[in-house]
């Protein structure tokens, strides 16, 4: 895994978690959807990430 693609998946999930936190208070269920979603695309991403790291060692 680069560092590239790292910093990629952990601003994906970062910018997910701030989406959500402002669709909750502006209570717009259109925007944490949004948010939901990059966060937990960014957390697989990086997931997948380790799996394979860990099988290369």
């Amino acid at each position: 895994m680069s560092l590239k693609q790292t910093i990629k998946h952990k601003t994906q999930s970062f910018k997910g978690r701030i989406t959500e936190r402002i669709g909750r208070t502006t209570r717009n269920r259109r925007l944490q959807r949004q948010g939901r979603t990059d966060r937990i695309s960014g957390n697989l991403k990086q997931s997948g990430d380790k799996a394979k790291d860990a099988f290369k060692h």
